[in-house]
């Protein structure tokens, strides 16, 4: 059964039930939507975390593969290829954290081959300034086999991110995703490269098509939210030339998640803003109910993110 065997997975209790039947985590005041998760990987990954706020090297690490294992920060560079390097890094941070830090997770989407998780690291743990990210996580026999972690740099502080992220010239070029290879639910496939391939093409009228009535797009960097699919679709067509996963050059890098949760990670030829996740919830007609776009807001001037902003004006 792997580590997350009966002692690393209780049952749910009625201390850990939350409301709409979603979960919290100890000693953070939130409920863990899992509303396009499957259960077993929603505990996991509260446990996973609940281990890594504790500030414990070892029992965090319980939950990594021993070969392979990949983790890169996709913001600063920082990544891990080993599960020794990644227990030696975890040991240099963790005994430096405030006892009140946390890691906690707020939304997971997937399964246990693959997940998007929402979580947030409070402040003191990387700097002073806390942070919001995805993380894309593929699970191999109930253990972590990659994980890749996007947030936006401008929430954290332009300058703090700057002073963290490695040389340009040491910045990993691979974050191998053929390691884990492909597992993701077809349906989430499908979704995902068709609505890749209408983002890549400017089409928006094509890409409002894949959303489902009352749909959300979020596009966190650009503080955006819009509702609904002819909404949606005339901002993808007025920001097809602004968007970093729009227009030639993108592409899909790697896809995780389920029939009903998942997303996929991009990359962009050009532009500053050269990779970031797509996150994707799907109802039971594999229509997009919501989409929420994370990529690193401190790689573009300000006038990208107030242009984006005025596009979402609707006249």
């Amino acid at each position: 059964m792997g580590i997350a065997g009966a002692s690393l997975l209780p049952a749910p209790t009625a201390s850990a039930v939350g409301a709409s039947n979603g979960f919290v985590f100890p000693g953070v005041d939130v409920v863990i939507d899992g509303s396009h998760a499957t259960t077993d990987v929603t505990l996991l990954v509260r446990e996973y975390l609940a281990r890594k706020s504790e500030a414990d090297p070892d029992g965090t690490m319980t939950f990594f593969s021993r070969n392979p294992v990949t983790y890169i920060d996709a913001v600063l560079g920082w990544s891990w290829y080993d599960w020794d390097s990644l227990r030696t890094a975890l040991g240099q941070f963790m005994p430096n954290w405030p006892k009140e830090g946390k890691s906690y997770p707020t939304r997971i989407l997937g399964n246990s081959t693959g997940a998007m998780v929402f979580f947030t690291d409070t402040a003191g743990l990387f700097g002073s300034s806390e942070i919001r990210a995805v993380g894309v996580i593929n699970f191999s026999d109930r253990r972590i086999t990659r994980q890749i972690d996007y947030w936006d740099g401008r929430h954290f502080g332009i300058s703090d991110t700057a002073k963290l992220r490695v040389p340009t010239d040491k910045f990993p070029a691979d974050f191998r995703e053929s390691t884990v290879g492909e597992t993701a639910a077809q349906t989430m496939k499908n979704v995902s490269y068709k609505l890749a391939r209408a983002l890549r093409n400017g089409d928006g009228a094509g890409a409002a098509d894949l959303f489902a009535p009352g749909a959300v797009f979020e596009d966190v960097p650009a503080h955006v939210q819009i509702v609904g699919p002819r909404s949606i679709g005339s901002y993808l067509t007025g920001t097809a030339s602004l968007l970093p996963y729009s227009g030639q050059g993108t592409a899909v890098r790697h896809i995780v998640g389920s029939a009903t949760g998942g997303g996929y990670e991009w990359t962009a030829a050009d532009g500053s803003a050269s990779r970031g996740v797509i996150a994707l919830e799907l109802d039971s007609w594999g229509k997009i109910t919501r989409l929420t776009a994370m990529w690193d807001g401190s790689q573009v001037d300000d006038s990208m993110l107030v242009s984006l902003s005025q596009k979402a004006i609707e006249r």
